[in-house]
């Protein structure tokens, strides 16, 4: 039987393994997806597993899509670009990593058909996923991309992989069409993004990477101002069947039933 986890920290809250069990299921193969929560110092040790045929693919979440990098063989060039791992597979003895977050919020956006082209983007956030949203805004034609961190060397660090970024003080609020929340601020029912909220007014795009919980105060806010909101449920399953397909050479189907599914609150 074949072997495939997430690893993050925290991880309790992932999908994943819900996911592509259902997934494997459908498909009728033997394997079992898992989740495991690491340090920084157990990195190593999982990936040479991989190495060894123990664990057949592993994905990635927050904190380790740039700290995983080193323990691999080889990076896609997406992965490469974006210097974020989300899917680890061996190849040819070889230990690949990529990234299917920029796909998968590409075809989150084209599933609501909402049109970047031309429009002003503002990233909270800078590490985790940012560089992969910055990335697909990029392909869709986004006209201005601005983005703002609690650390402000990280979004620096991220300037020099795009210089075309504008960065602000967290707090700063630029104009902007679409805003994304790509923090893990709301993954725990007391965290706040401290915005100046009155002054976005209606007729916005709210977006939060987060998909569980389904409503994170920052989408509430901008659903209370009269914004479109989202939150990152189809992201997270467009990501999950690129990675899937990566690992069983099989596209598994994206539908309601899959979107009910992950409906987890």
């Amino acid at each position: 039987m074949k072997k495939y986890l997430v690893i993050g920290n925290p991880v309790e809250h992932s999908l994943s393994p819900k996911l592509h069990n259902y997934w494997i299921k459908e498909n009728k193969i033997d394997a079992v997806y898992d989740k495991k929560q690491l340090n920084e110092g157990d990195i190593q040790k999982i990936i040479s597993e991989v190495k060894d045929d123990k664990i057949n693919g592993i994905n990635v979440t927050v904190p380790f899509k740039k700290i995983v990098i080193p323990f691999l063989n080889e990076l896609t060039s997406v992965a490469k670009k974006t210097k974020s791992v989300n899917t680890i597979y061996k190849k040819m003895d070889k230990i690949i990593g990529d990234n299917t977050d920029v796909g998968g919020f590409e075809s989150a956006l084209q599933n609501i058909n909402y049109n970047i082209k031309g429009k002003k983007a503002f990233i909270l956030g800078a590490g985790g996923v940012a560089p992969s949203i910055i990335m697909a805004l990029k392909k869709m034609g986004a006209s201005k991309i601005v983005v703002s961190n609690r650390t402000k060397q990280k979004a620096e660090d991220l300037k020099k992989i795009y210089p075309e970024l504008d960065l602000v003080n967290w707090g700063s609020l630029p104009e902007f069409d679409i805003i994304i929340n790509a923090t893990s601020l709301g993954l725990k029912e007391n965290d706040t993004i401290k915005l100046n909220y009155r002054g976005i007014g209606p007729n916005k795009f709210f977006y939060d990477v987060i998909y569980n919980p389904s409503k994170t105060k920052f989408l509430l806010k901008g659903k209370e101002l009269g914004n479109q909101i989202e939150n990152g449920k189809t992201m997270f399953a467009y990501q999950a069947q690129l990675a899937f397909k990566i690992w069983h050479n099989i596209e598994p189907k994206v539908d309601e039933k899959v979107l009910k599914l992950l409906e987890n609150d």
